[in-house]
Parts: structure tokens; sequence; C-alpha cells
């Protein structure tokens, strides 16, 4: 289990995470969400004491990292795919993670393989894709079997079989009883791998809980309707204080009623149905529903909204014999 107690990192007068308090569960994946500038990766980087925190601790199973004997056998952790040496090969990299815990050659074969960078191990990390690079660092994780996984973005860079393949590995890894947590703004990814979450806004704890929970509570809902008598529908329905809107496909959204009503009101007016189906938002719509008051940084609000045209090319000044 991660403990994090009271954490709390100050750069300057701005506290990057302020007073944070969250134990991460064995057994299952607990996604760690928050908007830019929240505080995730710096929480990470104190846990793994990257950065010395200002206050508080994190412990790894009642033990603070730098009392572990052996990180790499019991905790795995990567956070920036990009620290390798360009000029060593994969394996020579894994080589020297391995020598210094302790770990037989032979697991870099092995490793290499789980990641399917078996026939790439040879060649120069320079010459490695962006998501080549997150799979070696994915391998170096695993050299020791950890116990504890710590993950910042590990499908950044992936192919869609990449990711896909990620999402696998990590509920695998849980399902096996290790502590998995895992940092990442592919909220649609996390939908399917995470069975927990742990949010922060502007380094302070907003919610923890399960993604079905929060998704419950946070996220929109309305009953999508087709019918060939709409219109008769509608005015019952908003009797009932049903909102309806209009959508796709000559389809009607309606907010405020549940679809049991709707579908009652249709059988009771004998009126045919050929949609009812109750419509719940995404995990990234209850994110950023909750998360609305801790964002750092906001894009306009209609994208693509019209600028002013840059001012034309500059004048060239003339040119002056003599300079170098």
């Amino acid at each position: 289990m991660i403990s994090i107690q009271g954490l709390t990192k100050r750069f300057g007068h701005h506290a990057a995470v302020d007073d944070l308090t969250v134990d991460v569960h064995p057994g299952r994946v607990t996604g760690f969400l928050g908007p830019n500038g929240s505080g995730k990766s710096t929480t990470m980087r104190c846990a793994l004491e990257l950065d010395r925190p200002d206050a508080g601790s994190v412990r790894f199973g009642g033990r603070p990292f730098r009392d572990v004997p052996y990180p790499l056998r019991e905790v795995g952790a990567l956070l920036d795919a990009g620290y390798v040496h360009p000029g060593r090969t994969g394996a020579q990299h894994l080589w020297a993670l391995a020598a210094s815990n302790g770990i037989a050659r032979r697991r870099v074969d092995e490793v290499l393989a789980m990641v399917g960078l078996a026939e790439v191990g040879s060649k120069r990390v320079k010459t490695y894709s962006l998501g080549m690079r997150q799979r070696l660092g994915l391998a170096g994780v695993m050299l020791g079997d950890p116990h504890t996984i710590i993950l910042d973005e590990p499908a950044n860079g992936l192919d869609p079989e990449g990711v896909r393949w990620i999402r696998q590995f990590l509920s695998y890894l849980a399902q096996q009883g290790r502590t998995v947590f895992v940092s990442s703004h592919l909220l649609s990814e996390m939908a399917l791998m995470a069975d927990h979450l742990v949010i922060i806004g502007q380094g302070r704890l907003i919610e923890q809980s399960t993604v079905a929970s929060f998704v419950d509570r946070h996220a929109d809902r309305w009953v999508r309707v087709q019918s060939p008598d709409i219109a008769r529908l509608v005015v019952l329905a908003s009797g009932h204080g049903a909102s309806p809107e209009s959508a796709d496909g000559g389809a009607i959204h309606f907010r405020g009623i549940d679809a049991a009503t709707v579908g009652s009101l249709a059988a009771a007016h004998n009126i045919v149905l050929h949609e009812l189906s109750p419509q719940t938002g995404s995990l990234e719509d209850a994110f950023l529903k909750l998360t609305s008051s801790s964002q750092e940084y906001r894009g306009a609000a209609v994208p693509g909204s019209a600028l002013a045209p840059p001012a034309g090319p500059p004048t060239p000044a003339p040119f002056q014999g003599g300079q170098s």
C-alpha cells in the first residue's frame, strides 16, 4: 500500500501539493487525476524522493522510499520515458538497472519480451520511437517484479494496440494483488482501466471513489427517445417536469425525467416508441464538471474562434556593408 499523509510541497510561495492525504490500496488500479498543474507529478516525485516535501510523508508498506534496500524489487516507477541515454541499446539500459539492484541479467530478456521489444533490444535508444521508449520504460518497471507500480502517463506515444495492451497489462497486475497507481490525461482509457480514482486540484484532494460511483454522482443523465408521435410525447413528458432537447436523427433528449416514466407515459397514451434509452455522461464529462473551478489553464470558450490576422512581414532593414 502507498500511504500519503499530509504531503505538502511548495515552490516559492506556490503550494504545488497542499496537505494531501491519500491511501492507495493493493489489488486495484487507482487512477490519479487532476487538471494540468494540479500537483500529480510533484506528488509522485515526492513519493520517490526526487523532490523533498516541505511537510508530510509517503510510505510504501510502512517504509519511506529511502529505506527500501532494493527499490526495483519493491517499487517500479516510470515518470518520464525520455530519461534514457540515447547511445545505449535498450538491453544495455536494462542491464545497468538490473545490476544496480542485484537482478540477474537473464531477466532483461524476459522483460523485453514482455513489452514487445525482444527484436529491438540490441538497437540504440536514439532510434526508438516515443512509443518504443515508453515500452522500454515499462520493461524497467517490471525488472524487479515489484509489488507497487507507479506510472505517469504510461500510454503516452503508444499506438492503439499499445494503449489496449497497457490497459490489460495493468489490470492483470492489479488482479495479482499489486498496488497500481497511474496518472493519465486519457480519461476514456482511465474509465476502462481504473477501479478507483483519486482526484486532486490545485494540490488538494477533491474526491476519491470508485469510477462507477464518481460517474454516477457527477455525470449528466438524460433519456433518448425516438417516436413517430414525438410531439405528443413531448407535451406529456413536459407536464411531468421533463426538459426536452432536440438531438440527432430526429430524437429527443429528455432531462429531469427517468426512462421508466417516459415509457409509462407512452404506454398509457398508445404512443409507439422506436427508441427509449437512458444515457449517462462519460468520466470525462464528470471530471470536467467537478474540476471546473480548479483548472489552471483554459482555452477559448469556442475552439477555433476568429482571431485577428497576424501583421504582415516586417520590412527588411537595408544592408549595411562591412558588418558580419
